[in-house]
This record gives structure tokens, sequence and C-alpha cells, in this order.
């Protein structure tokens, strides 16, 4: 069943930037918990079939999470999340990267910025993110690899969480 709940991808190419606005039926704490635990990160942040494996987290401004996108064969995609700020149900910000298992940046890649903000509003809460990137080239890169296919495939493993509770 496709989910009635809000959903806006928008690409601005103008400002190198992906705007994604979701709706959760789910109130604040569960939402935040969702996006800032690993363990709850690993149940949705890839893309069914893919699995998440968060290899370490730590939470904080200055501190990191590294974790694989797991494929169905086993492949693994390690990524990193480095935290620049915090502002407890209110707002994250990170620098994503893609990496090895060690963490060490994979250059041939470009990082992307972070910015996501959470409201609640009656029974529902908001995720606002907008993602930025360096350049137009590397906004194109990642829309061209699926992202907006991707992560609208994770939104919807996210819901599912929360049908459960």
């Amino acid at each position: 069943m496709k989910s009635t709940l809000l959903m806006n991808f928008t690409v601005n190419k103008e400002n190198n930037t992906v705007n994604v606005k979701r709706e959760f039926n789910a109130p604040l704490s569960n939402v935040w918990s969702a996006w800032t635990e690993a363990e709850i990160l690993d149940k949705w942040w890839a893309p069914a079939p893919w699995k998440s494996k968060t290899k370490n987290m730590n939470f904080k401004e200055g501190g990191r999470r590294l974790y694989a996108m797991v494929g169905p064969q086993g492949g693994e995609h390690w990524a990193i999340a480095d935290f620049t700020s915090i502002s407890p149900k209110t707002n994250f910000k990170y620098l994503d990267a893609f990496c090895d298992s060690e963490g060490n940046l994979n250059t041939d890649f470009p990082r992307s910025d972070w910015n996501v903000n959470f409201t609640e509003q009656g029974n529902s809460t908001f995720v606002d993110i907008v993602i930025k990137h360096e350049k137009l080239s590397d906004l194109e890169m990642i829309i061209e690899m699926g992202f907006k296919e991707g992560f609208t495939i994770a939104m919807e493993g996210l819901d599912k969480i929360f049908d459960k509770k």
C-alpha cells in the first residue's frame, strides 16, 4: 500500500541542493530516536532489500557514525556521517561521505552537507532535510546513482517501524 504521508523531493540546481520534506505518523521523540540511534537506524536507513549495519556511532558534535550498506549478495558500501551540530529533538547536521570500512574517505565521491530539521504538528512529525553539495556535478552524480528512489524506499521502511508501535 502506498503511503498517504507527505513526501516532497525537490532538486535546486542553482544552489546544488536536494530538499526532502517527509511526514511520519509518529511522535517527535520516536522520530528523533529513529534518526539518531544506531540500532533503529540499522532497521531502515538502507533501501530494502539492502540492510544498514553500523560499525560504531557517537551521536554528539564532533562524533561520527561509520556504517555499511549491505547488499542482498553481501557486498558492502561504507559511509560516514560526521556530526557537526546537534540541537536535541529539533535539528542535527552532518557531513556525509563514502569511505572504507575504517572510515577513510573515498575521494572519488563527493561529500554532502546534511541539515535535518524536526517539527511536530498534531499526530505527525515532519522531517525537513536540506542536502547541500559543493558543485552541480556532485549533485547530479548522486541523483544519477538513484538517491531519490533509494531514499524514498528507506522512508517507507521507517513508516513500517512506526506502524508496528
